[in-house]
């Protein structure tokens, strides 16, 4: 045993050398040294067979086991996943383009669905080594959900612009949302104090949230200004450039991204709520 013990080691070399680099040496050469020692118990010298000769391929065998117990894919799907990257690559270079799964399927005669279960089991196989990734790939595979300076800056200057868009509103829209959104009442208390019907209020809401709406895009992004108007101000196009100008004088960069008060910055706030129904 002691005499072949390199033996193994030569065979665990030149099998790491095809394998990927996830799996370990250390647990190649454990395989092929029990290998090595029930060789050496079962060995008969007496049927003329060098030791080397006799080992060597019941290590191999032995190394091809320890893979197969490693890999939690059947040997199937590996077969089938390596068939279908085989063709892939084959009509990659006929077709001079990245071939479909149709196409693929097609030249092998398999289903669309099984060359997409090929495809997503060999994406699932492959592995990554902690020990061999730097600092700054891990920070681009972990996603941080946290707001980037750039986002905080964005954000406070869409509430700098909606607060101004909301003061620029006409009165009676604006005491719509300042009651539904900021004090948070129902629209049957806001249609009793303004006289009116329920159904106008709601109405009044929809046409003031178009407004705030298409106020705040004209500033930040003209494109995305809706093409429908608002039914009471659908005459007077001039009335709608004023209320632009207006949210657009109302102050500079500067005041707009001054910090407000925390709880303004909350989801569950008033004014958040606000945002959020004039951004969707």
């Amino acid at each position: 045993m002691r005499t072949h013990v390199p033996l193994v080691a030569h065979y665990v070399s030149q099998l790491l050398c095809k394998l990927p680099p996830h799996i370990e040496r250390a647990d190649l050469t454990s395989a092929g040294l029990t290998a090595l020692v029930l060789l050496a118990r079962t060995y008969n010298p007496a049927q003329g067979t060098p030791f080397a000769q006799f080992a060597s391929a019941r290590i191999r065998g032995a190394l091809i086991d320890e893979l197969r117990g490693l890999d939690w894919v059947s040997r199937s799907t590996r077969a089938r996943t390596r068939q279908v990257k085989a063709c892939r690559s084959e009509l990659a270079v006929s077709l001079s383009r990245t071939p479909t799964s149709a196409e693929i399927a097609a030249s092998l005669g398999f289903r669309v669905r099984d060359v997409e279960t090929a495809e997503k089991d060999e994406r699932q196989s492959a592995l990554l080594s902690l020990h061999d990734l730097t600092p700054e790939f891990v920070d681009n595979l972990i996603r941080d959900h946290t707001p980037s300076p750039e986002d905080l800056v964005l954000r406070r200057e869409r509430v700098g612009y909606l607060c101004a868009a909301i003061e620029a509103l006409p009165r009676r829209l604006r005491t719509v949302v300042v009651e539904c959104f900021i004090h948070e009442r129902s629209l049957s208390e806001i249609a009793k104090e303004l006289a009116v019907t329920h159904s106008r209020v709601s109405q009044m809401r929809t046409e003031a949230l178009t407004l705030l709406r298409d106020g705040i895009n004209a500033q930040l992004d003209p494109d995305l200004v809706a093409a429908r108007r608002t039914p009471s101000w659908r005459a007077v196009p001039t009335r709608r450039a004023a209320y632009y100008a207006e949210i657009a004088a109302s102050g500079d960069l500067r005041s707009r991204l001054t910090p407000v008060d925390l709880e303004e910055l909350l989801p569950s706030s008033p004014i958040a709520l606000a945002e959020q129904r004039v951004h969707r």
